[in-house]
């Protein structure tokens, strides 16, 4: 492992997790976030935007390793989505690049396929963004492409929607309408099988990357979980662990699309387009090639990671008071509940 790493997004979801497991391990840690972060044991912090490549450079320089976990959220203003992707990653990878940084992860996501028809999606299936923030990832790992191209050990890790300690957005959606004793509703029969990933296992991965033979890592992996049902049997455990009796609904799917659609350019649903979509058929990678080359294997399913992020989420609502959570709801981070909008008020059919 390498002995000083320095972290992008430190303060976010997957950032704060890397971050303790890094420090566990004695590793130093530069931790560069927007949000300012305390000083600790093993933890030099810098605060700044990934867009100043000064900021960014002061961070970098001297570490054997760099984790570039920073990033725009889905929901976030399409030109902001860009402009931190895009442009951010591009002043990371060049100020790692200068400051001669002899590893450089770089975390992408399965977004980049776009809404693929080919499941398992493998690693070399085409880029095919259909939103901004597809698009600004694609853009992202062609920036990454081109850096490894012209020497730089920069592995490019896709992970599939992750869900921990932390996580909130969609999930608390989920864990809020299961708490409160009422169904929870999935597009057309629910069958399809949606795979996702849970953080601890992302971060496992991350550590793998960072530890591996540079003949083996220098390339692009997807990783997810290897065990996922239907999305109407991952979500009913919630339900199930609830203890109200209540059951996943199945509502029509096309004509639920076409008004979360419309409610979505009103601002009055946070659902997007693309997960619209991506949640009326099956979407799942194909992570034979990260076992294979490098022997990661996940070790929990959905369900399990579902199950563990609902338990933490019960833990936190409780230490809040049980208007914690809601009275968070701005959507802005991961670690943030989504603004439910007209869907709040959904919830009186169900």
């Amino acid at each position: 492992m390498p002995s000083r790493i320095a972290v992008t997004g430190a303060a976010g979801v997957l950032g704060s997790q890397l971050v303790s497991r890094l420090r566990a391990e004695g590793v130093e840690v530069h931790a560069f976030d927007i949000r300012p972060i305390e000083p600790a044991p093993g933890l030099v912090p810098f605060t700044g935007d990934i867009r100043d490549r000064r900021a960014v450079t002061e961070a970098v320089t001297g570490v054997d390793a760099l984790v570039h976990c920073a990033s725009a959220l889905p929901s976030y203003p399409a030109a902001d989505i860009r402009s931190i992707v895009v442009e951010g990653t591009g002043t990371v990878l060049d100020a790692a690049r200068a400051a001669r940084v002899p590893r450089v992860l770089h975390v992408s996501s399965t977004a980049v396929y776009g809404l693929p028809k080919l499941v398992p999606t493998p690693e070399d299936h085409p880029r095919e963004p259909v939103d901004t923030y597809s698009g600004a990832k694609a853009e992202a790992e062609v920036i990454a492409e081109r850096h490894r191209a012209a020497g730089m050990l920069l592995p490019v890790l896709r992970p599939k929607t992750f869900l921990g300690p932390g996580r909130m957005g969609l999930f608390d959606m989920l864990y809020q309408w299961a708490e409160e004793g009422r169904h929870f509703p999935v597009l057309g029969r629910g069958d399809v099988r949606i795979q996702m990933l849970a953080l601890s296992d992302l971060v496992d991965a991350v550590h793998t990357v960072l530890t591996a033979p540079a003949d083996r890592v220098n390339d692009t992996f997807n990783v997810g979980a290897a065990e996922f049902g239907t999305l109407r049997e991952d979500f009913q455990v919630v339900l199930d662990a609830a203890g109200h009796g209540k059951r996943v609904k199945s509502i029509p799917g096309r004509p639920a699309v076409a008004v979360l659609r419309a409610l979505e350019r009103t601002g009055m649903s946070p659902v997007y387009g693309r997960l619209l979509f991506k949640l009326l058929a099956d979407s799942y990678v194909s992570v034979d090639k990260i076992r294979e080359r490098l022997g990661f294997v996940p070790k929990y399913s959905n369900q399990e990671a579902i199950l563990q992020t609902y338990a933490w989420w019960r833990e936190a609502r409780a230490a809040a008071g049980d208007a914690g959570t809601a009275g968070r709801a701005t959507g802005r981070t991961s670690q943030e509940p989504w603004k439910q909008g007209a869907l709040k008020l959904a919830k009186v059919f169900f």
